[in-house]
């Protein structure tokens, strides 16, 4: 193992940069009409997040904590917008909001409530 695998840790044997259970992987289209809907009923937090970007990693890091220890009752979703480019530009034309990375949007009823970009993203926003 080198150095920055010790100090930051290792990618082996990780099947998604997502590894926690709550994660809904958003990958299409129709999934992110399902989570539009799904917000009709609960809080649904899209989470957009660049592989390549150590910042990122960070912050999905420090968020995946925030969300375990919380009691906020939503559902998570994640997109690896390197992978799915155009469902994150997808996204920023839905709601209006500019693209970020990483970036969090909240959606309650359809609509964009609040979002955040790299250390503002906090649950406490959910």
């Amino acid at each position: 193992m080198n150095l920055l695998n010790r100090l930051f840790g290792s990618n082996e044997g990780r099947n998604s940069e997502a590894e926690r259970g709550f994660w809904k992987i958003l990958t299409s289209e129709q999934m992110l009409e399902d989570a539009v809907q799904k917000s009709h009923e609960k809080k649904v937090v899209l989470f957009k997040h660049s592989t390549r970007c150590f910042i990122s990693q960070t912050v999905l890091k420090n968020f995946e904590r925030e969300v375990e220890s919380s009691d906020k009752d939503a559902e998570y979703y994640f997109l690896d917008l390197l992978a799915f480019r155009s469902l994150s530009n997808r996204i920023a034309e839905l709601f209006d909001i500019e693209h970020q990375s990483p970036q969090m949007i909240v959606l309650e009823k359809g609509k964009a409530i609040k979002n955040a970009s790299h250390n503002s993203i906090s649950v406490n926003l959910v």
